[in-house]
């Protein structure tokens, strides 16, 4: 009876692991505060935002790019992006209302949902490094395209950041792409353009 019992207890524990084993893997791995994606209520998204803050705070700052699927070459519409940043005293700043992820991430955060053409625009202004100045200037960012589940990209960095050294440039992962990002001035804006690419560098995505 013993050893009746234990061969199906063994079987299964080994019927567990073969399920577990099996299971899907999640696109890009663990993602503290990725949920946030889904966060944008019943605003209604487009390919461009304006970021709250932006109106009254300097330097102002536009980021642009194309979405591509993971060829590198197809645009890829109705992707959400989602990005967030700290203010100009390196904090993620809230007004005390927030309610989910934002209670964290603070109220300066916008979503936009690429359309055919996979473009998108972001308004903002140029973020501060966090007050211990360990951290470069960052703004993060998490996407979900259709048929995936939500995963981060490697965010957005200045390449005029005196924090960015060389070393943390060579351990950039790359995440859809380079977030190296270059500033240039063009009227009372900083301008930069950043093409995304689905996939790019992300595990377990097929």
């Amino acid at each position: 009876m013993r050893h009746l019992l234990f061969l199906i207890s063994s079987l299964l524990i080994i019927c567990s692991c073969n399920s577990q084993s099996s299971g899907k893997a999640k696109v890009g791995g663990p993602c503290e505060g990725c949920e946030a994606v889904h966060e944008y209520g019943d605003m209604k998204l487009a390919s461009v935002d304006t970021l709250p803050g932006y109106h009254t705070n300097t330097p102002k700052m536009k980021i642009s790019g194309t979405v591509f699927k993971k060829d590198g070459k197809t645009p890829a519409e109705n992707v959400i992006l989602y990005i967030y940043h700290t203010n100009r005293k390196g904090i993620y700043e809230t007004r005390g209302d927030e309610k989910g992820w934002a209670r964290r991430h603070g109220y300066i955060q916008g979503w936009v949902k690429t359309g055919p053409d996979g473009k998108y625009t972001f308004y903002t202004f140029r973020p501060a490094a966090y007050p211990n100045g360990r951290e470069a200037e960052h703004v993060h960012i998490v996407v979900k395209e259709p048929g995936k589940n939500e995963y981060y990209l490697d965010s957005y960095v200045f390449d005029d950041d005196p924090l960015l050294s060389k070393d943390r440039r060579k351990r950039l992962k790359e995440r859809g792409g380079s977030g190296l990002i270059w500033l240039k001035q063009q009227g009372n804006l900083l301008i930069a353009d950043r093409d995304l690419i689905l996939g790019k560098n992300i595990p377990n995505y097929k």
